[in-house]
């Protein structure tokens, strides 16, 4: 469905979000877009495990997920923040429905490594016939990243890899990261357009670090797929340039380089 658009709204800004937020899905739902939101809540999981005095650890990155810790991460997901973002979607104006990826088995995964990381999983298949349906009533599917697996475990799913997963099964237009930055930063400046090849070498001399990597690791996997353009934008300030059009960073397929 080439007229889909894949928001993934990251942990540490769901808080913050403004009601224009939402006014503006609702405006790009209006000019004839159809959009999805994969979310994640990794502060608000780190807040709830310590609530509950329940320790954990990150390896590689990831937080290792054991089955106590599989409990929070799924109550504060599906229980408490996709609750939430489907009230404000609706709030809106839209018509939303919060999912989880064990509905209608929506997120099929394996483990990453069980023994390393626990229940950490990586989405192998989507159900986007369940998602073209919703969307063909323009009601806005509102995911959290829990997936099921062959053997009937939840796995937990990083957020950023499971919107590029629904992005790519969906054919989507655009995929766009809602995070607490303006883009890709490069000398204080904001690069407003830049390639695959571009982001590789922003990778390579480390101007992009940190929380940034797995978004833009998952742009490129994306535009492997039939996505033709990703975005990153500030969910605080989301400024519509047009009915159709954020501001912030748009990485696209092109191979020329613009540095």
């Amino acid at each position: 469905m080439h007229d889909t658009i894949v928001l993934k709204c990251g942990g540490s800004t769901i808080d913050e979000l403004p009601k224009s937020f939402f006014a503006n899905i609702r405006a790009l739902q209006k000019s004839g877009l159809k959009p999805v939101i994969v979310h994640g809540g990794g502060p608000a999981i780190k807040e709830m495990l310590a609530k509950l005095h329940i320790s954990f650890e990150f390896i590689d990155g990831l937080r290792k997920t054991t089955e106590p810790i599989m409990d929070v991460v799924e109550m504060v997901l599906c229980g408490q923040i996709n609750n939430r973002l489907t009230r404000q979607c609706n709030d809106a104006g839209m018509q939303a429905v919060g999912l989880s990826g064990s509905d209608a088995n929506l997120l099929k995964a394996k483990p990453v490594d069980l023994k390393r990381y626990g229940f950490v999983g990586e989405i192998e298949k989507v159900n986007g016939k369940l998602l073209e349906q919703l969307l063909e009533q323009n009601i806005v599917p509102v995911i959290a990243p829990i997936a099921l697996g062959a053997d009937g475990e939840r796995y937990n799913v990083n957020a950023d890899t499971a919107a590029g997963a629904v992005s790519k099964a969906l054919n989507a237009k655009q995929l766009i990261f809602v995070t607490d930055v303006p883009g890709v930063m490069k000398d204080g400046r904001l690069m407003e357009q830049v390639t695959k090849d571009d982001i590789k070498k922003l990778l390579d001399d480390e101007t992009i670090y940190g929380g940034m990597i797995p978004k833009v690791t998952a742009a490129l996997d994306s535009l492997d797929g039939d996505v033709n353009e990703v975005m990153i934008v500030d969910g605080k300030n989301t400024i519509l340039q047009s009915d159709t059009q954020l501001i912030g960073t748009v990485i696209t397929k092109a191979t020329e380089v613009v540095l």
